[in-house]
C-alpha cells in the first residue's frame, strides 16, 4: 500500500494449485477501479480453477495455430476478463470508463518455463541472482513515444508523462495480449508488480533488494518499504515467485 492514495485500486491473487500468479491496477472514477482489478483476478483464478478441474478449456483468443497452450491459456483467460469488465463498464453508470492493468504468470513446472502476460504497465521481472531482467514492455504514451524517438535527450524525456496507459483491460470490447516464455531456472525469482513500485524505485534496487533478502516475505515488505521511502505516490502490490520452492 503506497501513502498518498486513500483506497487500494490494485488487487492480486496466487492459485498455487495451478502455478498461476496475478496483480492487477485499476483505474476509473467513484472507487470503479476497485470494481475491475478484483473482476480480473477473480476472472482469471476461476478460469485456471475450472482448468485444472476438468482438463478442458474454452478458447477464445489465440495468437497463432502452434501457440503453446500455457499462453492460449492465459490469453483466453484475460480474454474473458476483459470483456467481462467491458460489459459492467457499458451497463453501469457508476463503472462506466473503469478498466486495469494486468499482468500474470503461469509456470510450467515439468517443461521449467514460465508463460508471462501483460497489459498495460504492471511488470514482471526475473532476478537471477543479482541480474534482473524485466520481462515485459509497458503499454504506456512514454514507452510509445520513446520507442518511436529513440534519439530524444535525457532532458526531452524527462518532460514526457509516464503515467498515462495505452492498453488496459475494458477500454474495448477485445484486448491485446502480450506473451512471451521464459526459460526458468532452479532459485529464479519472478516478480510481479504494479506500477506504483517501480515508480519509486530503479530495477538495480529490485535486484539488490531480492538477492539479499533470506525470505520472500521479508524482500516483499523492504520492496514495499522503500517505495514508500521514496514518497509512496501510489498504490503498491508486490508478488514474488521463487521457481524451486514456490511453483
Amino acid at each position: 500500500m503506497g501513502l498518498e492514495r486513500n483506497h487500494n485500486e490494485d488487487a492480486f491473487v496466487l492459485v498455487p494449485e495451478q502455478h498461476v500468479y496475478v496483480v492487477a491496477d485499476g483505474m476509473g472514477g467513484h472507487r470503479a477501479g476497485d470494481v475491475a482489478s478484483s473482476m480480473a483476478i477473480e476472472q482469471l483464478a476461476s478460469f485456471f480453477k475450472r482448468l485444472g478441474e476438468s482438463d478442458q478449456e474454452t478458447v477464445v483468443s489465440m495468437p497463432a495455430p502452434d501457440t503453446h497452450d500455457g499462453v492460449r491459456n492465459l490469453v483466453s483467460a484475460i480474454s474473458i476478463a476483459n470483456r467481462k469488465i467491458f460489459e459492467r463498464s457499458v451497463k453501469s453508470r457508476d463503472h462506466h470508463g473503469m478498466g486495469t492493468t494486468l499482468v500474470a504468470v503461469h509456470f510450467s513446472p515439468q517443461e521449467s518455463k514460465a508463460f508471462v502476460a501483460h497489459v498495460g504497465d504492471s511488470r514482471c521481472y526475473r532476478i537471477r541472482g543479482k541480474e534482473v531482467t524485466q520481462l515485459t514492455s509497458d503499454h504506456s504514451y512514454y514507452n510509445e513515444y520513446i520507442l518511436a524517438m529513440p534519439d530524444l535527450s535525457e532532458e526531452q524525456r524527462a518532460e514526457l508523462p509516464r503515467n498515462i496507459i495505452t492498453r488496459a483491460l475494458g477500454m474495448h470490447d477485445g484486448v491485446q495480449v502480450d506473451v512471451c516464455v521464459d526459460d526458468c531456472e532452479a532459485g529464479d525469482v519472478y516478480l510481479l508488480c504494479s506500477d506504483g513500485l517501480t515508480g519509486m524505485i530503479a530495477d538495480e534496487e529490485i535486484g539488490e533488494i531480492v538477492s539479499s533478502n533470506g525470505s520472500l516475505e521479508a524482500a516483499c515488505q523492504a520492496l514495499i518499504d522503500l517505495a514508500n521511502n521514496n514518497g509512496g505516490e501510489d498504490n503498491i502490490t508486490v508478488v514474488l515467485i521463487r521457481t524451486d520452492s514456490h511453483q
